[in-house]
């Protein structure tokens, strides 16, 4: 029970940080505010490295053997695919607000070179951690399971999301970050990761994507004859979405 309650715990703590992504030009955040994804991640990252290195501590206030214990008890038969393609579910979200026209803090060159960089950043990340061999995974010998990449790509995109959008509604941050929490849950039910595996996975995603808000030098805003556009459809009728790019 005492597992259980620290995963509910988990679960509000990843989605109360979402507010703090808010952060646009036009947008006064609080000191707090802009530190918060920063510490958020780092605490993220250190408890996970902290829970995997002892992993069948009693006294942790979340570890790896009572999850996975509790997982085999109650939710053996959970097999669902969805985590597959939620992961990606947030950044894709940003395109498709842009095709509406609904106002983002970039555009959407801008965007492009922002998910890009941080994906880039998390890959080399995450991947090189994984290929280091620090975990095995619960449900094979392959020793890749440190951090879960599934939950760092979900992380990345929710806070590209909030960034974009979350200065127009803090909705927008909470469904990002409730459909990356989904998928850090997803990995453990489905027994491809070990909660130090999620916990950790999500830090990466996120501070990712912050290092590069923070580092970028936004270019394409010094190119005042480039425009974009981005809309549903083709030329041709058929479904799709349809990016224009002038200079």
């Amino acid at each position: 029970m005492k597992q259980l309650k620290g995963l509910a715990f988990l679960i509000i703590f990843f989605n109360i940080n979402a507010p703090a992504q808010v952060n646009t030009d036009t947008t006064k955040t609080s000191h707090f505010h802009k530190i918060l994804p920063w510490a958020a991640s780092g605490l993220l990252i250190g408890s996970g490295f902290f829970i995997a290195v002892d992993r069948d501590a009693e006294d942790l206030f979340l570890n790896n053997a009572d999850i996975k214990e509790e997982r085999d008890e109650n939710y053996s038969n959970f097999n669902f695919s969805a985590d597959d393609y939620l992961q990606y579910v947030p950044a894709a979200s940003v395109f498709i607000l842009d095709a509406f026209k609904v106002k983002a803090r970039n555009q959407v060159p801008e965007q492009l070179a922002l998910l890009m960089k941080s994906e880039i950043l998390m890959i080399a990340m995450v991947h090189g951690l994984k290929n280091s061999g620090f975990e095995k995974r619960p449900d094979s010998p392959q020793k890749n399971s440190f951090p879960s990449g599934h939950t760092a790509q979900a992380f990345l995109a929710a806070t590209f999301l909030s960034h974009e959008y979350g200065g127009k509604s803090i909705w927008y941050s909470v469904g990002a970050y409730s459909i990356a929490t989904a998928v850090g849950s997803m990995r453990v039910l489905n027994n491809r990761h070990w909660i130090s595996d999620v916990i950790a996975g999500a830090g990466f995603g996120i501070i990712s994507t912050e290092i590069v808000y923070s580092t970028h030098k936004y270019k394409w805003g010094k190119y005042s004859k480039a425009t974009s556009s981005l809309f549903p459809g083709t030329p041709s009728g058929a479904a799709g979405i349809t990016f224009n790019l002038t200079f």
